[in-house]
Order: C-alpha cells, then structure tokens, then sequence
C-alpha cells in the first residue's frame, strides 16, 4: 500500500490518463484566466437535494456514495493534488459519525446538498470545534451546527505536501483567529485550511512570483474517458477553479485561451 502511495504522489504526466503520448490534451489543454469573486461568502443554509447526490441514506458502513468529480494536480511533473476514487476514500458520513473519526488538526471538507455551493474546509480543534474561514472572519464555530446537518470527509492527504504537526496545524489556525475581510490573506476555506495544514505561502494570495516557467497543471477527470487540462501560473488560481467546477458540477471557465507551443 506504501508503494502504491508512493507512486501515485510521483506520477508524471506520461502516466495520466490522456490521448496524447506527452501527456497533456493539445486541444483541450486551456488557461483559466480572469477571476472576479472570493467564495469566502460561503453559503451554509438548507438548500434542494442535488443531482449529484446518489444515496440518500448511509449504507451498513456508516458513509453516503456521492457522483462527484475527480481531480489531479500537478506542479511542473509533481503531483501535489489528488482526489481519484481509485485512490483516495471518498466516502462522506454524517456531521455525528464523523466527530468519532476527528483528532484536532484534521482537515475537513463539508459538502453541501446543494449543487451550486464549493465545498467548505476547515481545521478540527477538537471537542466538536472547528475553526475555518467563513464570511470574510476567521472563526471558530461548533462543527454540528455549521455543518447544518451536511455531509463530511477528512482530507488530510489530498493535497500532497509534508504536512505539518497537528500542534502546529492548532498554532496556524488559532493564531488567526478573529482577523476579517482586510487582515485575511486567503480567498477561500480551502486555502486557509490547507494553508494550516502544510504552511506553505503559495495557498495565500499573491504567495508566490508568477513567473513563465512556474506552471501548474489542473486535470478534471469528468469520466473515465473525458478528462479536461487546465493550465495556471498559481496554486490560488487553481484552487479556484477547482471550486468552481465543484460549485457548478460541470468545467466552466470564465475565460479560456488555447495554449501557443
């Protein structure tokens, strides 16, 4: 199993599902470009079941089977991102059987019944807290109530970076505490989040020169067979795109550009 993980935090892009012996789609490889929102207004009240969502009730192991889509990033030939089935358990659980699997410092990712909602990360402190980015404030809130009785997963191990202690992890995200809209330096839960998780500036915005060389690579994996490249000169950007297809369930870029060889 260590050997499998291995592997997959190494793959190359020879090695990805794709038609082309480089590994990356010519004519479906873009640049995701002009963004104008922050989804740290994240909305958490009750909203319609999604399409999305293919068991409405846990099966005898306790967890909930959602149709979602999956993802690999990949910084130059890196891979710092994956969330593949094949991979990774995707399963989600209810707000209670997830406080029995939690230890302070775990990341969380609450997904919403609604369809139109990026999923809300935050950082377990323990004893049923957590304390994310919600609303422009760094907050601490009960993970029962936030959640309003929505779905869960730890996802500790998807980004693929060394992690840090979890008392560092407490330290990252405790210290920040209380700080809003003009003190805060992360667009979304999920940067702040993976930012205490892993420490590393390029989850903040503007934490990282943009240069011509730095590329990082998004591949959605919408099936088996159609998976979408998406080129960006920033971890933040990916991440936001990442969101928004989340958001949407389907690939939407606001403006888009074929790459020039």
């Amino acid at each position: 199993m260590g050997n499998q993980l291995d592997r997959i935090t190494h793959l190359n892009y020879s090695e990805l599902p794709t038609g082309d012996p480089s590994g990356i789609e010519k004519d479906e490889l873009r640049v995701g470009v002009a963004y104008f929102f922050s989804d740290e207004e994240e909305d958490l009240d009750d909203r319609s079941q999604p399409e999305n969502y293919k068991d409405q009730s846990p099966n005898k192991d306790g967890h909930i089977v959602l149709n979602e889509i999956e993802y690999s990033a990949f910084c130059c030939q890196e891979c710092i991102f994956s969330k593949l089935r094949e991979n990774e358990d995707l399963n989600m659980y209810s707000m209670k059987t997830l406080l029995t699997m939690c230890k302070p410092g775990d990341v969380l990712e609450l997904v919403y019944v609604a369809n139109d909602q990026p999923p809300h990360w935050a950082i377990y402190e323990g004893k049923g807290q957590i304390i994310h980015l919600y609303k422009g404030e760094i907050r601490k809130d009960s993970l029962y109530e936030i959640s309003n009785g929505r779905l869960g997963r730890i996802v500790n191990n998807w980004y693929r970076y060394r992690p840090l202690p979890a008392d560092l992890v407490m330290q990252n995200a405790c210290g920040h505490l209380g700080l809003r809209t003009d003190e805060i330096c992360w667009t979304n839960s999920e940067s702040f989040a993976a930012w205490c998780r892993f420490g590393k500036r390029e989850f903040k915005a503007g934490g990282e020169v943009q240069t011509a060389e730095q590329r990082y690579f998004l591949k959605i994996h919408v099936s088996e067979n159609n998976v979408h490249s998406l080129m960006f000169h920033s971890l933040e950007d990916l991440i936001r795109e990442k969101r928004k297809v989340d958001a949407s369930g389907k690939l939407r870029v606001l403006q888009e550009f074929p790459i020039i060889p």
